[in-house]
């Protein structure tokens, strides 16, 4: 990349907090899980409210990127689900995500992403390289978005992403788990070739955020595709790690 090229990206990066927030991001996709509990009382909602005017909250703060895009169930390709990102880039190596089942203000916490560059990747032993997937595919074929930014800030965001790996493991499975969450967390994965999710799954997303991800393979076609690393994406080639639930086999899917 050159310098002129760098410096474009690094601004389009820089940016994203503004427009992440500014632009129609969010309120879009309800969470489809229903937490049992009372109501809030006056005084809970006096309590927050005085947290929210004194408190301060600088990791939360840095949340600002949000990408939306699909994870499914290491081991179990066709358990697969949305998953909107909030992203916190805490340089140009590494961004760390909590991921969400929804964008309203009652959505539920369902994990954590890291994300990390190409270059570290390589230096991780094999056996921690098994844990994580590749973004490629996710990049390129469309399915990965940063709603509410402007096209070419997408496209800067994507030619990072695209070099990068990440870890991802959900707490709460809502897929399964309608009122609280159950169970151990598990690792998902991404997809990594065409005809593996869900078709149905992309094109309600799709609806929802008014965007298309044919479109948007298209305009990505100019990102270059980088050699993957043999050690990430271990589940497609028949090496599938996941803590076992001692609870029984309600997450085995």
């Amino acid at each position: 990349m050159n310098t002129r090229k760098a410096l474009a990206t690094r601004t389009s990066l820089t940016c994203l907090a503004a427009l992440a927030i500014a632009g129609c991001a969010g309120n879009n996709s309800a969470s489809k899980v229903d937490a049992p509990g009372v109501p809030a009382t006056a005084l809970t909602k006096t309590l927050d409210a005085g947290a929210n005017a004194l408190q301060s909250r600088p990791p939360i703060d840095e949340l600002n990127a949000y990408l939306d895009g699909f994870h499914f169930y290491n081991g179990h390709p066709g358990a697969q689900m949305e998953a909107h990102h909030y992203c916190a880039i805490l340089n140009e190596e590494v961004i760390q995500c909590v991921i969400y089942d929804g964008n309203v203000k009652d959505a539920k916490l369902m994990g954590v992403e890291y994300i990390i560059s190409a270059g570290l990747f390589a230096t991780l032993p094999t056996a921690e390289k098994a844990l994580w997937h590749s973004h490629v595919h996710e990049v390129k074929s469309g399915q990965l978005i940063a709603p509410g930014i402007p096209a070419p800030a997408e496209h800067a965001l994507m030619e990072k992403l695209v070099n990068t790996y990440g870890k991802t493991w959900h707490t709460w499975h809502t897929d399964l788990d309608k009122q609280l969450p159950l169970g151990v967390p598990q690792l998902m994965m991404g997809f990594t070739a065409d005809g593996q999710i869900d078709p149905a799954l992309v094109r309600e997303r799709d609806k929802r955020f008014g965007v298309d991800s044919d479109s948007k393979k298209a305009a990505r076609a100019d990102i270059p595709a980088p050699a993957i690393d043999p050690g990430a994406d271990a589940w497609s080639k028949g090496r599938v790690i996941q803590i076992q639930d001692p609870t029984g086999s309600r997450h085995a899917h």
